[in-house]
């Protein structure tokens, strides 16, 4: 089992040497979805060696260049890699279209197929959903239309106690009931609450991807009790009148939804790029809320350390 998160770029909407704007790589029990796809993703991907191929979703927050402009390249180098397997594209309606037109215009023609997902702007949505996890779309509040993104694994079969299966004779094709939390009844007539003969599965982890935005207490609702919150912060505190203007969030605005909204850790960025040194964001943030960090191209988040 693994959920970890690869962040591609850091950096707001110019890049600079050090941060690429927003990208990220999830890997979720061998789901591998991509967040956002800003210029030069593709070259982020081979400088970590993820290996893109495997990638089967891709997650568009919003259509602002610094989170979308490197989706065409990608598309096109998978397709002279000799891609086979549909890409699902989550994004704004509009989406469909720019691609649509960069590809034909380029005479592109792909040897896979896209398969395009819109989303819903106005509420919480599942987006996505198999046996193990899901996926759901949340609204932001920017200047655009904009959406985060909460993966979650779904809850775990309750563990089977050996001991305590041989002692009543339980037979095999009543432990899927056991396991899914429901009493049986025993060959003698009498009822084996699921209590007796199983153990707590370990609690399912889930991260929040927090795009653009200006601080909105709905998120709090949205991604409450989240093993790993990841919030842009485009500026210190000093900025404020900056962040309101732009929509976009301070450090102690990400600090405040962390801590309202329970998340185990919190991760930050989306930086501007008229930083230089990210010691003063670190600062800002443990003054709220303790279990901070400030991200950086390259770092791994794994959610089982967290």
């Amino acid at each position: 089992m693994n959920f970890t998160v690869s962040i591609l770029g850091s950096g707001a909407a110019l890049p600079t040497q050090i941060r690429m704007p927003s990208s990220q790589y999830i890997n979720c029990n061998n789901r591998h979805f991509l967040i956002d796809c800003a210029e030069g993703t593709q070259v982020q991907l081979r400088k970590y060696k993820i290996h893109f191929q495997k990638i089967s979703r891709i997650f568009i927050s919003h259509l602002h260049g610094d989170h979308y402009f490197g989706l065409v390249g990608l598309l096109s180098s998978l397709n002279l890699l000799g891609r086979e397997k549909e890409i699902h594209i989550h994004g704004p309606v509009e989406l469909e279209e720019i691609l649509m037109k960069q590809l034909h215009f380029g005479g592109s023609k792909l040897s896979y197929n896209l398969r395009f997902h819109y989303l819903c702007f106005k509420e919480k949505e599942k987006i996505f959903e198999d046996d193990v996890l899901e996926v759901y779309s949340f609204p932001l509040k920017h200047k655009i239309p904009t959406c985060g993104f909460l993966i979650q694994e779904k809850a775990k079969l309750l563990k089977l106690d050996p001991i305590q299966l041989k002692k009543k004779s339980i037979r095999v094709e009543q432990y899927k009931d056991l396991q899914n939390g429901k009493d049986i009844e025993l060959e003698n007539g009498d009822i084996c609450r699921y209590q007796e003969v199983t153990k707590p599965s370990r609690a399912p982890m889930s991260y929040a991807y927090c795009s653009d935005t200006k601080k909105d207490l709905r998120i709090v609702d949205f991604i409450k009790g989240s093993t790993v919150l990841y919030h842009e912060a485009t500026f210190l505190k000093k900025e404020k009148s900056r962040a309101k203007t732009t929509m976009h969030s301070t450090t102690s605005d990400a600090a405040e939804i962390a801590l309202l909204s329970d998340v185990k850790s919190l991760y930050v960025g989306h930086l501007s790029s008229r930083y230089t040194s990210d010691k003063e964001h670190l600062k800002e943030l443990k003054e709220l809320f303790q279990n901070s960090y400030v991200t950086y191209d390259g770092l791994v988040i794994d959610l089982f350390k967290e």
